[in-house]
């Protein structure tokens, strides 16, 4: 998730997790009051100064500094509450199972991959999850610092975990074999398609059919038929006797034409 940088226009819509540079206008001891720009009091606790304990406000900001802060909510008095602690990309209630997050390879174990997510916790990327193929290793694939992109496939703020899938956006083997043998089936089954028809529907043609084919045309004809007369499974079955006497014919001319 990407950090919305905002310079200092008016009126402008304020989200939470906005970014701002903002000066400090005042200090109290409960925190500062720091202009963002947007014609609305913008407020900063002393809680929100620094991840570390704060004890007084002034030992981190000053009047006229100027400080990043971040939109934490608006109150329904329409008063922006900032903080200065940066905030996650992801927070846990934004984690949800089937999104597709992107993130930076940080450690690699033997069993899988840790990513950097932006959350409060890495994700880990099982090796069983990291492609359809096997692999010996992680580093097969992937070394620290590489950026991915894996799908949330299990999240547990309570157990503090994120599980991850590379392959989940991968295509299947047997759909990429499929579609490979789509393809290579168009050009085979084109020449078939023209075969069947200079032999069966082309009366000026002077190829003559050998007894076989004649007779293997004869039982096209009747499983064709057989196909428009009939219903349920006696049709699949029809229809599949059709496919492989074409096919049969279609090997037969081929072989005789050659």
């Amino acid at each position: 998730m990407s950090v919305q940088v905002v310079s200092a226009p008016e009126e402008v819509e304020i989200k939470r997790k906005m970014h701002f540079r903002g000066k400090v206008l005042k200090i109290t001891t409960a925190g500062a009051i720091v202009d963002i720009g947007v014609g609305k009091p913008a407020v900063v606790h002393i809680s929100q100064l620094q991840k570390e304990p704060v004890k007084k406000v002034e030992d981190v900001v000053q009047v006229g500094d100027e400080v990043d802060v971040w939109v934490r909510r608006i109150t329904p008095k329409g008063i922006v509450e900032l903080t200065m602690i940066k905030p996650l990309d992801l927070e846990w209630r934004e984690i949800k199972k089937g999104m597709v997050v992107k993130g930076k390879v940080e450690r690699i174990e033997k069993f899988g991959v840790f990513v950097n997510v932006g959350a409060e916790v890495p994700g880990l990327v099982h090796i069983s999850e990291m492609t359809h193929g096997f692999i010996q290793s992680p580093r097969d694939l992937v070394q620290e610092g590489d950026e991915i992109e894996a799908k949330v496939i299990a999240v547990s703020r309570r157990k503090r975990q994120i599980k991850l899938s590379m392959k989940a956006l991968e295509p299947k083997p047997e759909e990429v074999l499929q579609a490979v043998n789509q393809q290579e089936a168009k050009p085979k089954r084109k020449a078939q398609k023209k075969a069947l028809k200079n032999a069966a529907d082309d009366d000026d043609q002077e190829y003559v059919p050998t007894p076989m084919e004649m007779a293997l045309l004869d039982a096209l004809k009747r499983a064709r038929q057989e196909v428009e007369e009939s219903t349920g499974k006696a049709r699949t079955k029809a229809q599949r006797r059709v496919k492989e006497l074409e096919s049969l014919l279609s090997q037969r001319m081929q072989a005789h034409l050659n």
